[in-house]
């Protein structure tokens, strides 16, 4: 689906089209728990969380006006809702056995591809992957909110600039410098990894 036909659903659902509104979820709803996961560690929140954003997103459809696209303007939802639920966790730090559960399977099946190599892949090569990639990880959860949001944004959910400037409500070269000194972050912590020269980045 184009952004005009997320244009025209959302007249729809205006007009009082409910189906509308449900093809817009259908459409967006891996999006939106991949880009909450990013934010809230217990995966049992995450559809929780995601429910919780098209609901508001439902009820603010009126104030849409389309100066943007639709999925930046849900982004831009799915953020703010993900946000009040970490400052709710942070005053009430509970974790759910399920999500104890979750993490404990999560290393068993670890564990279990360290033992699953291919003909292609030696210990090595396995291990220097996943440093590199654990790395980029660490590096990211390590900078601040605005520089993760914008690389991720760039880099995983794979927005322009300009709907970046928009997802985050500030100037396109405040995007750039942001994405610009999270990559430099993240590199200076792989280099000692790559041994890549000063200059360059991932």
């Amino acid at each position: 689906m184009s952004d005009d036909t997320d244009q025209q659903l959302v007249e729809r659902v205006r007009q009082g089209d409910v189906q509308a509104f449900e093809m817009l979820v259908v459409k967006y709803q891996r999006r939106i728990e991949r880009l909450i996961g990013r934010f809230v560690r217990d995966v049992d929140l995450v559809p929780d969380i995601a429910q919780e954003t098209f609901i508001r997103a439902y009820r603010a459809i009126p104030q849409f006006r389309g100066e943007s696209a639709f999925y930046t303007w849900l982004y831009r939802i799915a953020v703010n809702t993900a946000k009040k639920a970490l400052a709710d966790l942070r005053r009430d730090p509970v974790m759910t056995d399920s999500a104890l559960a979750a993490a404990s399977q999560d290393d068993e099946g670890t564990e279990r591809r360290e033992h699953e190599l291919s003909h292609d892949e030696t210990p090595e090569a396995v291990m220097a992957s996943r440093e590199i990639a654990d790395t980029v990880n660490a590096a990211i959860e390590a900078l601040p909110d605005d520089l993760r949001q914008a690389i991720l944004l760039r880099e995983v959910e794979g927005l322009s600039y300009d709907e970046i400037a928009l997802a985050m409500a500030c100037p396109i070269g405040t995007v750039r410098s942001r994405i610009f000194r999270a990559r430099e972050a993240i590199a200076t912590r792989l280099r000692p990894l790559l041994d890549t020269k000063q200059g360059r980045r991932w």
